[in-house]
């Protein structure tokens, strides 16, 4: 079995526990109780990427449920999605409704699949799963059928409030509904940031380290991890910058981890 995935499986997980494994970008695997998650995983190879695939597609297995944020390749990989409707049988897959269709051509049998919009929740194992809507850039929240494309996630289990951030800019009206959710254990941000020229060959963007960090200063979890840096050169983030500037700014208020590719965080609820 894959070393990261041994190691999740048998990671001891009392209650106010979390283990947490990056797996690059926004890739999680997050486990809380006895129930394991993957989130936003990109698990393709690719001649641009970066960073090297920490969990062969052919090798995750056992997991209860695979999550996407939303329909860009290195966030709801169909590819390796296709692959896990079959070596991962039990699994649910939860992503936006919006792409309810795509994930049905993954041939993913329809009483798995669990396509959510802003505001709702759903529970697997022991976690409540409850979606905010995500603004990459823009909100885009379709008029007819009023679904967001673009998700958050606060996954809620075991004691412990994990905020998985997905591809977002901050919105007005986003920070009290993070805050609504109590005291957030771990927090990971994209820090990757924007501009025209990535724009312009459609290169959508996130905060910057610096919104990021602000963001993380108002809602001060007990740990914040940087993602969405390393995956690309041609859409980069700096962590090194984030976390000095976390720093500088808020001190030990809002204690940052820059995560290391396959290396277990212990997240503790205080």
């Amino acid at each position: 079995m894959n070393e990261i995935l041994n190691e999740a499986f048998s990671f001891d997980c009392p209650y106010g526990t979390a283990g947490l494994w990056w797996l690059g970008q926004m890739g999680l695997l997050v486990k809380l109780g006895k129930t394991l998650l993957c989130v936003d995983y990109y698990a393709s190879y690719s001649e641009r990427r970066q960073v090297a695939v920490p969990i062969p597609a052919m090798e995750l297995e056992g997991v209860d449920a695979i999550l996407g944020t939303h329909n860009h390749s290195d966030h709801i990989d169909h590819p390796s999605w296709r692959i896990w409707a079959k070596s991962c049988p039990k699994a649910r897959f939860v992503f936006p409704a919006a792409h309810t269709q795509g994930v049905l051509n993954d041939s993913v049998p329809a009483e798995r699949i669990m396509g959510i919009n802003d505001s709702e929740s759903v529970e697997i194992g022991d976690v409540i799963l409850t979606a905010i809507a995500a603004a990459h850039e823009f909100l885009d929240r379709d008029e007819v059928s009023g679904l967001y494309p673009c998700l958050q996630y606060i996954i809620r289990g075991n004691g412990v409030t994990i905020w998985h951030a997905g591809d977002t800019l901050r919105y007005e009206g986003m920070l009290p509904r993070i805050k609504s959710f109590g005291r957030i254990d771990a927090a990971l941000l994209p820090i990757n940031g924007r501009d025209g020229e990535r724009y312009r060959r459609n290169c959508i963007g996130n905060m910057t380290f610096q919104e990021a960090a602000d963001l993380a200063g108002e809602v001060r979890p007990n740990t914040v991890l940087p993602g969405h840096w390393d995956m690309f050169a041609n859409n980069p983030g700096d962590p090194y910058a984030f976390k000095d500037y976390i720093e500088a700014k808020y001190g030990d208020a809002v204690p940052c981890v820059i995560p290391e590719v396959g290396k277990l965080i212990c997240v503790t609820s205080k």
